[in-house]
């Protein structure tokens, strides 16, 4: 895409990441701890990063099959402080523009750039830390505000980056506004700031970055955006003794009782079809009425009515 290496929003096709301008990996061998369920994921991970919007498909297939069998701890990773620490390459929000349309074609997933030159973020920070104030609430309302601010962010060209445009989504997604503001100027800056340093002491330099772990010391990475066959092997890897559930996918509808919102890709990776058959399928079911549909220059998203 790009041979400019030095600003985190130019995220390599070829690695499927983002990385993180100056991180050097000086993991000390931390350990993840041992979770409720067989597996932790510890899953390093922004708001902003067009790689994460990229493992979407992914993570949702791997939480329908095998969700019983892991949790996801997810984690900060600010992957734009401020355009200050810039030296030369990229230097100002414009130049984002044509990399995130050309991302959106490499991972098949909707995204339009244009947000860099209408209302560009200065940062990723304060909706890193929003999202760590919505886990504070509830952990699965997080995740849900998360997606949320993405589809925002990559569909709607929302700066999400502004208060007055994370307030609609943690509303949508079911949240206490004035608890998350309470806890945004407060508890949730120093969460925040703990997500960076544990980043450091494992040695992450980019998102998305999974730690598969059972907590016996036994630990797998997968950085960047990968095939499922990768996320789905260092599953079986770490928890051999896992089972797949099988997505009976008779009603195509029946996705929709687990995710809102979907795209093409995502309907595709998680019912094993191809792009075409999964876009002939959505936009029939769209035509009759039963969904809705958002589209941009570079694909739709189909909502659940």
């Amino acid at each position: 895409m790009s041979d400019v290496k030095n600003n985190p929003l130019l995220c390599d096709p070829e690695t499927g990441a983002c990385e993180m301008p100056g991180m050097a990996t000086n993991a000390t061998g931390t350990e993840i701890l041992k979770g409720v369920k067989p597996v932790n994921i510890v899953y390093y991970t922004d708001p902003i990063c067009s790689s994460c919007w990229g493992i979407e498909p992914q993570l949702r297939k791997l939480k329908l099959e095998y969700g019983q069998y892991f949790e996801i701890d997810y984690r900060m990773g600010g992957l734009l402080p401020d355009w200050s620490y810039n030296s030369g390459g990229i230097s100002k929000p414009s130049d984002v523009a044509h990399h995130w349309d050309e991302a959106s074609l490499y991972y098949q997933m909707p995204i339009d750039g244009d947000v860099w030159l209408e209302d560009p973020l200065h940062s990723s920070y304060p909706s890193c830390i929003a999202v760590k104030a919505a886990q504070i609430q509830d952990k699965q309302k997080a995740v849900i505000f998360m997606r949320i601010l993405r589809e925002g962010l990559f569909i709607d060209k929302k700066n999400i980056a502004k208060w007055e445009n994370i307030v609609p989504a943690a509303e949508k997604a079911g949240l206490d506004v004035a608890k998350l503001k309470e806890d945004y100027d407060g508890t949730a800056q120093r969460l925040f700031k703990e997500d960076l340093l544990l980043g450091r002491k494992l040695g992450v330099r980019g998102f998305p970055t999974l730690f598969f772990s059972d907590g016996n010391g036994n630990q797998l990475t997968v950085n960047g955006s990968k095939p499922y066959q990768h996320f789905e092997n260092a599953l079986k890897a770490i928890y051999p003794d896992v089972k797949k559930n099988t997505f009976e996918a008779t009603d195509p509808l029946a996705l929709f009782k687990h995710y809102p919102t979907l795209t093409v890709r995502e309907y595709a990776e998680i019912l094993d079809k191809s792009q075409n058959e999964a876009k002939q399928i959505l936009e029939e079911l769209y035509a009759s009425g039963v969904i809705g549909k958002k589209t941009i220059k570079s694909g739709s998203l189909f909502l659940k009515k």
